[in-house]
């Protein structure tokens, strides 16, 4: 006979109940990414100029050399929306030229009828033929001329001077105007956005202008969520990023750590400080990224004919960094899960450059997802080396090494291997994934790097 009283039975029903529920929803698939984004940017080579020709002449590279090593992501930056009247005979915009922006009746930006006479369906439709996904940059906020016209927000009794914050403005752009999250209104207008470029088919969204504005990352967060449509989301830019705010980050796939990164020595600098200071922040889903990958045919927008509007970081040029550099570069960003993104014109770019971004074994670091760690700085009066261990993800006693010489010049030097981040007295295989060799397995290791070069090295316990 059983004398367990029924409120006992009842509780443990419940509390099996609640078991059987966390575990469903645990194992409910997670909307982030689970590697770091791969893909391609038109800013670094066409700035706010790229037409739909140009991407249909770049999408037939990317399928052809990219996408077979995993690049899936095809990003039209900003100017998509300007339409400029251009001198006669120029095929690029200049200073002097007048252009305005193409918005709908809800104050959101379409196309350009002079760079997309077709709007982005041809060339969307052709990228998901091909397993490609699309992105857009966008910029924080609601356009100038929308709250000049005071323009109605989709779907609400409100207008444009009813959410626009016009004290808000962005120190580099004269676009947009902030929005006042605490405004009735707000979250629609960017509800709206989202749906419409959902409804064109886009994957992949750069809000440009919003690191700093923490409600405004809410609010494109939460329109993405409620759009119907998985949809990656790209902050930027990186160069005011505050620590505070790294939980709402968190509702982005990525956040740009740097400022804009060009073929600079300054540039692979600024990518190990801030490395090292946003590390810690890191985390499957939640990829730092260091901007663009300057290599190639890039400027094209801007030949050296004559001054030109957008010729910030010089004329157009196959880049300025050294193969050295370009190893570094590339390592930095293996080493530490940052999304890969080509920012060079994939039809001119040289055959070393796909060489360097699609080598699979820098591709299998990278797509590890794990932002490596500091482990040895050496900085005297004639060295400056730094040492950066990535642990495999799910392999214990493998994972990858970069020993980086910062000096420009050659340097001889030797390391035991707890300065590596390894073992005493353990065996290990060591593989050089630039040199393309094995790398005798000793107790102290002798390295002649070159100024700007790296050791790139694979580790695995025999």
């Amino acid at each position: 006979m059983n004398n367990q009283p029924r409120w006992i039975s009842s509780l443990i029903f419940f509390m099996l109940f609640i078991v059987i529920l966390n575990s469903q929803i645990n194992a409910q698939p997670s909307n982030k990414t689970d590697a770091p984004l791969l893909g391609w940017n038109s800013y670094n080579c066409y700035g706010s100029s790229a037409d739909a020709k140009i991407l249909s002449e770049n999408l037939d590279v990317f399928i052809e050399k990219l996408k077979p090593f995993g690049y899936e992501y095809f990003v039209i930056d900003a100017g998509w929306y300007r339409q400029y009247d251009l001198k006669q005979g120029e095929k690029w915009p200049s200073k002097g030229d007048k252009a305005h922006l193409n918005i709908d009746e809800y104050g959101r930006y379409l196309p350009s009828k002079t760079l997309f006479p077709n709007d982005f369906k041809d060339i969307i439709d052709r990228a998901h033929k091909h397993g490609i996904k699309f992105g857009l940059h966008l910029m924080r906020g609601i356009p100038r001329e929308a709250v000049k016209k005071n323009l109605p927000v989709k779907a609400t009794k409100y207008f444009a001077r009813d959410i626009a914050d016009t004290n808000d403005t962005c120190n580099w752009s004269s676009l947009n105007y902030g929005v006042d999250m605490d405004k009735p209104g707000a979250q629609e207008y960017y509800n709206s956005v989202v749906e419409l470029v959902a409804r064109w088919g886009v994957d992949f969204i750069k809000y440009d202008d919003i690191v700093h504005k923490p409600k405004e990352i809410n609010a494109v967060a939460n329109a993405i969520e409620r759009c119907g449509r998985k949809i990656v989301l790209s902050i930027s830019p990186g160069d005011d990023i505050n620590p505070e705010y790294v939980e709402t980050y968190k509702r982005a796939d990525m956040i740009r750590i740097t400022r804009d990164i060009w073929d600079l020595s300054e540039d692979l600098k600024i990518g190990f400080e801030r490395w090292e200071k946003m590390e810690p922040y890191a985390g499957q889903g939640f990829w730092l990224d260091f901007d663009m990958i300057p290599f190639g045919h890039i400027k094209v927008s801007n030949p050296r004919s004559y001054y030109r509007a957008f010729s910030q970081r010089g004329y157009e040029r196959q880049d300025n960094f050294s193969y050295a550099q370009k190893k570094t570069f590339m390592t930095q960003r293996a080493l530490a899960a940052s999304p890969l993104f080509m920012g060079g014109a994939l039809p001119t770019s040289p055959k070393i450059v796909f060489e360097l971004i699609t080598d699979e074994d820098m591709l299998k670091c990278n797509q590890n997802g794990i932002t490596g760690k500091l482990e040895t700085r050496i900085l005297n009066y004639s060295t400056n080396i730094d040492i950066w261990r990535t642990p495999h993800r799910n392999l214990a006693n493998e994972g990858w090494i970069g020993i980086f010489n910062r000096n420009e010049y050659l340097d001889i030097v030797n390391f035991e291997k707890e300065q590596l981040g390894l073992r005493k007295n353990v065996s290990y295989e060591l593989y050089d994934i630039w040199g393309k060799r094995m790398i005798k397995d000793e107790e102290t290791l002798y390295f002649e790097i070159p100024g700007d070069d790296v050791v790139f090295i694979y580790y695995k316990v025999k």
